[in-house]
């Protein structure tokens, strides 16, 4: 499948870039977050600027997050750089635990795993994944959790 402007860049992780495409986004936290340290982290990564991106669907458990979403062109029709939005977003996250607990750090890791969702199967497996992530970690139903958000009906592709 062709990317339109695809490149690549590479931190810790390598990361794949392209215009048009649904990305699958996961960290991991460095210690687990109560409910409601997910539910700020959540409102934090829906937040930070709808112009930007447009979230499909988030999953904050105690031990990482998930999230797909679609990138946001800006006014020159070029597409914000994902890493932006999300760091930024864990970033303001980070600085209101950091200021609730005392801790010295935010409890979650600077670099996410970012994923082009490459066709309808995988975009469906994805989905489904993150919408059975917290029963899978004995957290309930996920419509039930507060560190669940999903765009429904499915929006898929």
């Amino acid at each position: 499948m062709p990317f339109k402007n695809f490149h690549i860049w590479r931190g810790r992780l390598p990361h794949w870039r392209a215009d048009d495409v649904t990305y699958f986004v996961t960290f991991r936290h460095r210690r687990p977050l109560d409910a409601e340290e997910c539910r700020l982290l959540l409102g934090h990564l829906l937040r930070p600027d709808t112009r930007r991106y447009d979230v499909l669907i988030a999953a904050v458990l105690p031990d990482k997050t998930e999230l797909m979403f679609t990138m946001q062109c800006d006014a020159n029709g070029r597409p914000h750089e994902l890493a932006m939005v999300i760091e930024g977003g864990k970033r303001r996250a980070g600085k209101a635990i950091v200021k609730r607990t005392g801790e010295r750090f935010p409890p979650f890791y600077e670099e996410s795993y970012d994923r082009i969702v490459r066709d309808e199967s995988e975009y469906e497996e994805r989905w489904n994944e993150i919408l059975a992530s917290p029963e899978r970690a004995d957290l309930g139903e996920a419509e039930e959790w507060p560190g669940f958000w999903a765009r429904l009906p499915n929006p898929s592709p």
